[in-house]
């Protein structure tokens, strides 16, 4: 049985093997006007899997590769926080809810529109009495868990992502630029957040300290604030990081309860997975809808039934998204990436052509589902924050961790339609 990335809190990690997002072996990519073109990739089907929506643990386990089994810890949350259990919730069911956040923002409002299609509910995206009591079912899915980073993560090679094309063009991977940033991506949220979250660098909830006493819970012991340090790798300096392998922390209560290394693919891709908290077992989808109005995109099953709708970056003034029926060439998984400055309109002057290294802080993130629209696709993106928000060159952007979602669903016989 495979281990998972995060540990019980109440026990010494005992894993120290490396966790790297590995490159994959697809062919390197033609570059498009927003991403990639190419025919090589994952071209297989993906496993049929029960509808998205069907159940949640109530206390879940996780299972990513090269971990002990993560155990919950004794340590309740002090707020109840409604808004992040209900984001917890969609997230799970496959309805994004885009950063985790507490927030009832965009995003939020998407997802709560997904749900309420999906369930026979009139679509307002609002968090209505009714709404309320559709999702009641899962009230015993709590908002947050408290995890321990895993030891393995202070042998990772954080790297800040350097300016330009040429310069990015030298790295092995777009790997994560700090601890923060990975175990923000991780739990589907960000480093402000996650800090929200652990006052004083420990977990909200954690017994206060006493005078001349270490502090202790019946299953862990609370760690000391940690100093935000920048990490050394052997070819440069990652950003600052407020927390530290070891550490517990509290984080949103998503991406757990499934065994990330049954996926069937490379281990490469089975690494990005967990990495993204991401269940290998998707719904098989037979169409996608873009709205470029809503900012969204609805996944549906061969029985025409909404399985997840995410919210997207699609297109700008200058690079509109291409309205009409497409079908999808290929599904590549952790892409290089050829730059080629003729093909943006933003381009900076003196740029030249660049192989840029898989990873997910590359251009297109973890996944570039190529269209039969030359220079078009659906891809990832290293700024998850900014979904629905800012603008595209042209393509259909999400977070790594729904476009990592969508590639577990999709297959070259699923239509795409993008629409007004």
């Amino acid at each position: 049985m495979p281990a998972s990335m995060f540990e019980s809190a109440s026990k010494p990690a005992a894993a120290r093997s490396t966790l790297l997002l590995a490159l994959s072996s697809v062919a390197v990519l033609a570059l498009s006007a927003c991403g990639l073109s190419g025919t090589d990739g994952n071209k297989d089907d993906t496993a049929a899997a029960p509808a998205a929506g069907a159940t949640i643990a109530a206390a879940p386990a996780a299972n990513d590769p090269d971990y002990t089994k993560l155990e919950s810890t004794d340590i309740a949350d002090v707020q109840a926080r409604p808004d992040m259990q209900v984001q917890v919730v969609l997230d799970q069911l496959g309805f994004g809810p885009g950063v985790i956040d507490g927030k009832m923002g965009l995003s939020t409002h998407n997802g709560l529109m997904g749900f309420q299609e999906a369930n026979g509910l009139q679509a307002s995206g609002k968090l209505d009495e009714t709404t309320k009591s559709a999702l009641a079912q899962w009230a015993n899915v709590v908002a947050t868990k408290v995890v321990r980073i895993p030891d393995s993560w202070a042998t990772v090679e954080y790297l800040k992502t350097p300016d330009g094309p040429e310069a990015q063009s030298k790295l092995k991977q777009l790997g994560y630029q700090s601890l923060d940033e990975k175990l923000a991506e991780r739990f589907h949220t960000t480093v402000e957040v996650l800090k929200q979250l652990n006052p004083g660098g420990q977990p909200a909830g954690s017994p206060a300290p006493v005078a001349g006493k270490v502090p202790v819970s019946a299953t862990a012991t609370p760690t000391p604030t940690p100093s935000p340090a920048p990490s050394a790798s052997a070819s440069g300096v990652a950003l600052p990081a407020v927390f530290s392998a070891g550490q517990l922390v509290r984080v949103p209560n998503v991406g757990m309860g499934f065994d990330a290394a049954s996926s069937g693919d490379n281990p490469d891709w089975s690494r990005t997975l967990a990495s993204l908290g991401v269940a290998p077992n998707q719904p098989k989808v037979a169409r996608l809808t873009v709205d470029k109005s809503e900012s969204v995109l609805r996944a549906y099953d061969a029985s025409d039934k909404l399985v997840a709708l995410f919210t997207v970056t699609s297109g700008s003034s200058h690079d509109p998204l291409p309205l009409g029926d497409w079908k999808i060439n290929v599904v590549s998984k952790n892409p290089p990436f050829n730059y080629n400055p003729d093909l943006f309109w933003d381009a900076k002057a003196g740029d030249e052509k660049a192989k840029l290294p898989p990873g997910p802080n590359g251009p297109v993130g973890v996944v570039w589902i190529d269209l039969n629209k030359e220079h078009y696709g659906i891809h990832g993106t290293p700024e998850p924050q900014n979904i629905g928000r800012t603008q595209s060159h042209g393509c259909v952007r999400l977070t790594n961790w729904d476009v990592a979602r969508l590639a577990q669903m999709v297959s070259t016989s699923t239509k795409v339609l993008f629409q007004a």
